[in-house]
């Protein structure tokens, strides 16, 4: 038996045959062309054929891991038509007189090696998506066959890392798990891990020869361990864990319909996150009792311009309605840092993360602000909605909103439009500036969710997209989690309800802390909540407090 530990990103055990994913070899040659012109048109041809791929990889993402996660697609076609990308790969068969394939690896190393040495985090990110783009297109040139998984039966996927356009392609029903040896907690393969609930581990030194392929092979999600060729004693161990977790899953299901109440009576909201209208079925399916956080900046994100009101406007309807009178938070565009939009235009900055972004777009581009808010107020007819602003530091800000705010009210007044004349108006958590303030902001609006992702990276200084400081990143801090307990009382002092919609919401290790400190709401992705339902179920909030000491 073989044990070998990695980096666990998604829990749960996984039993099966290993099947080491095989990439297509590429072995690209410099070779002299006669016919330039020709050569150049062969490009063009494979570009647009690379184009309409992407396309249809995009569909079938949309389809089976949703919107958000498919938008990488949208972004690869962005980058196979690039204008530089472009003009460096007929100016390199042109001057050097060489064949298309050549070209195109020789751009793709070049933007590679660019992006790589920039300091901004998101843009070194890049360097792998322009590897993929060009990696397709000389397939395509080449003819290429298609690389994948050779296996009629679902097996553990084992793979050096994994692109966007691979994992796609794949059928999912013959997936038990993901093990690879590079990768992140937010690369693709780990997001799609957790949207198909099947365990993955990253940063596993498994050897990928042929001789691992077809062995037989546990992953357990939860220790982060690969055990290959697994003896019988830890065999059974792992197959009756697997059984609890199927059982626990089952019974979950029988949570739907319950209210979200204490053993001693104390009521909570569970509400859900979503990024698209394609999320509503896993809402409804799951039984949230409404949708705390609306990311609507996915709306400007999938558009090549600045979405119209009524654009928005319909998709905000649908929300309302499909919610049938359940609360829906929408967020207002959450632009900037390591979500980017070109059309936006936005300067480049040496430290985005505290730059240009969110709400300081909108108070500095107002334009744009009053259609979101037009389009949204409109929608409010329709069912309950709330408006969140994102990234808030004083009560100035809140001032300044809320006055925008009166104004497009009295525009939809005089155009005789139809609204929710007490719509609530709630702000985003994610600051120190904010948690010290909370008090006040709380006597301007009705409610606060708290960004913990935000709060954590400044708080405790760390950017949170840097893998290398991932040892030093702890969402558990002490010092975090008094901020939480100063948010919820400066909140319910003045007069407003306290949610938290980041990571840290679906945290069922900080579940009881939460109801002890008295948050309102918990909102997190459409899967977490039953689990987080039946902790409720099972907590008694004054017995958690009498046991930590905090009467």
């Amino acid at each position: 038996m073989i044990v070998l530990e990695g980096k666990a990103v998604f829990e749960g055990i996984a039993i099966g045959k290993l099947s080491v994913y095989k990439k297509t070899e590429q072995s690209v040659k410099r070779e002299k062309v006669s016919d330039v012109e020709a050569e150049i048109k062969r490009y063009e041809d494979a570009r647009a054929a690379a184009v309409e791929q992407l396309q249809a990889l995009h569909d079938k993402a949309v389809k089976e891991v949703g919107e958000a996660s498919a938008e990488i697609f949208e972004a690869h076609q962005l980058m196979v038509e690039d204008g530089d990308y472009i003009d460096s790969v007929e100016n390199i068969i042109r001057t050097q007189e060489v064949n298309a394939e050549f070209a195109v690896a020789e751009t793709g190393d070049n933007f590679q090696k660019m992006f790589l040495e920039m300091e901004d985090e998101y843009f070194r990110g890049r360097a792998a998506d322009v590897k993929d783009i060009s990696e397709r297109v000389i397939n395509i040139l080449s003819g290429a066959g298609s690389s994948g998984i050779e296996s009629d039966e679902p097996v553990i996927v084992v793979a050096d890392d994994l692109a966007p356009s691979e994992t796609v392609q794949m059928d999912k029903d013959k997936i038990l798990s993901f093990v690879t040896v590079h990768g992140s907690a937010n690369s693709h393969t780990s997001i799609l891990a957790k949207t198909m609930n099947i365990p993955a581990i990253i940063n596993c030194d498994i050897p990928l020869t042929d001789e691992m392929d077809g062995r037989e092979a546990v992953v357990d999600g939860f220790e982060g361990k690969v055990y290959i060729d697994p003896d019988a004693e830890v065999l059974a161990a792992k197959k009756k864990i697997l059984l609890q977790e199927q059982e626990k899953k089952a019974l979950l299901q029988q949570l739907k319909g319950k209210e979200n109440v204490t053993l001693d009576g104390q009521k909570i909201n569970l509400y859900a996150n979503i990024g698209n209208t394609k999320d509503l079925a896993l809402v409804l399916e799951n039984d949230a009792g409404g949708i705390g956080l609306f990311r609507s900046e996915f709306i400007y994100l999938g558009s090549e311009d600045y979405p119209t009101e009524e654009e928005q406007f319909a998709i905000y309807k649908q929300v309302a309605q499909t919610m049938a009178g359940k609360k829906v938070i929408i967020r207002t565009l959450d632009i900037g840092a390591d979500k980017q939009a070109d059309y936006f235009e936005l300067p480049h900055e040496e430290n985005p993360a505290m730059g240009l972004r969110a709400i300081r777009i909108c108070l500095t581009r107002p334009e744009i602000f009053k259609t979101q808010l037009r389009a949204i107020l409109r929608a409010s007819a329709f069912g309950k909605i709330s408006i969140m602003f994102p990234m808030i530091i004083s009560v100035d800000e809140v001032k300044k909103i809320k006055e925008i705010v009166a104004g497009v009210k009295a525009e939809l007044d005089k155009d005789g439009l139809a609204y929710d004349k007490n719509i609530e108006l709630g702000i985003m958590i994610e600051t120190p500036a904010a948690v010290m303030m909370a008090e006040e902001l709380a006597q301007e609006v009705d409610f606060f969710s708290v960004g913990t992702n935000d709060l954590t990276q400044y708080t405790l200084a760390i950017d949170r997209q840097n893998q290398s400081l991932d040892e030093f990143y702890d969402p558990h801090h002490p010092g975090l989690l008094k901020m939480l307990k100063l948010i919820v009382d400066g909140a319910h002092k003045g007069g407003a309800w306290a949610g938290i919609c980041g990571e840290l919401g679906s945290d069922l290790t900080l579940t009881k802390e939460f109801l002890a400190m008295g948050y309102d709401e918990l909102s997190v992705s459409p899967g977490r909540i039953l689990p987080l339902r039946k902790v409720v179920l099972e907590t008694n909030v004054i017995e958690y407090k009498k046991e930590k000491g905090l009467d």
